[in-house]
């Protein structure tokens, strides 16, 4: 058994991080020594290495607590995971397109400034333009949505 300050450091998980899995039931509440200090077993090593491998591919933790079912389950279908794991393509392919946006905005910016002043700067001045972003999510407007603006 380790303290929980040797689980993070064997799984790269902040301490807080694990307190929270284990708060919202990812993680099963760990088992105390006899001074309240928590310990965890190799099961709780590989669990918590699982999940956040799945927060860095951009899991939820409802879809993860939906796998780590399923993982008790090893004859049940992989259909459930394959689904979820599909969203989350579709999910990263629409960030992407995102992220895509807003760089071809800020290099749109970039490329207009002539590295004078602040009070002549293009930049300044670009960011305070209408554009083809939506100003409350900063995701691409609808071809109605641009011609609006």
């Amino acid at each position: 058994m380790i303290p929980i300050g040797e689980l993070s450091r064997r799984t790269g998980v902040h301490i807080e991080t694990i307190r929270f899995y284990e708060r919202s039931g990812v993680l099963p509440e760990a088992q105390r020594s006899e001074s309240g200090r928590r310990l965890y077993g190799d099961a709780d090593v590989r669990r918590l290495t699982f999940i956040r491998h799945a927060r860095q591919l951009g899991f939820e933790l409802d879809a993860i607590r939906t796998m780590l079912a399923l993982q008790e389950q090893p004859d049940a279908s992989c259909g459930t995971v394959d689904a979820l794991a599909r969203q989350q393509l579709v999910a990263v392919d629409a960030r992407i397109a995102q992220l895509t946006a807003l760089r071809g905005e800020l290099t749109r910016m970039i490329d207009t400034c002539a590295g004078g002043s602040v009070g002549a700067c293009r930049i300044i001045e670009a960011l305070a333009e209408p554009t083809a972003l939506s100003p409350a999510t900063a995701e691409p407007c609808s071809p109605s949505c641009a011609a609006a603006s």
